[in-house]
């Protein structure tokens, strides 16, 4: 067999087994990669349910902030993404089938705790122009570019923005008509 048919076969064989194998990798990983997905352990189903009715679902622009945004890094940053993914799901499946009872409150805590700005600041890049809040623009701006010693974090201030419970839906460009209403 000559060097040029020996390569192209070694090729073929390594197509023939690399995209069934990726096709398989990137499938579980789309399917996984969804709120419905996590909620589908009942440890996780509280957070589900309230992360439903916060406004990183109902929002005057409309976009929707699933759990990976807020829970693992950036997608484009490939090897810290799947590595994350990863640990949380198999620390998620220990929980599940080993762990005892089930805090929500000392969960969050440890998840508030291991929050990056970065992780916050992949959607909410605008923080610096906001021009009828003039205060939090300089709120966002001491954040964003703190002194030395003063650094803080995004959820220090807005810890309460999802996983507590609400008897209604929060749409936070209507907040003032709901005060209205004695909501």
């Amino acid at each position: 067999m000559s060097r040029s048919v020996k390569t192209a076969f070694l090729i073929a064989i390594g197509v023939v087994i690399a995209f069934p194998l990726f096709s398989v990798f990137y499938y579980t990983m789309v399917r996984t990669s969804t709120p419905q997905f996590c909620a589908s352990c009942h440890e996780i189903r509280f957070a589900y349910n309230t992360w439903k009715t916060s406004t990183h679902v109902n929002n005057g622009q409309g976009f929707v902030a699933d759990c990976m945004d807020c829970h693992l890094p950036a997608p484009h940053d490939t090897f810290n993404f799947f590595y994350a993914k990863t640990a949380h799901g198999i620390k998620d499946i220990v929980v599940h089938f080993f762990g005892g009872k089930y805090d929500h409150q000392e969960a969050r805590q440890r998840a508030y705790a291991s929050f990056k700005n970065e992780q916050c600041l992949k959607c909410h890049r605008n923080l610096l122009y906001i021009p009828d809040k003039r205060g939090a623009m300089l709120a966002h701006r001491d954040v964003i570019y703190a002194r030395h010693g003063y650094e803080k974090r995004c959820v220090d201030c807005h810890k309460n923005l999802v996983h507590n419970p609400r008897t209604i839906y929060e749409y936070k460009q209507f907040k003032g008509a709901y005060r209205g209403l004695g909501l």
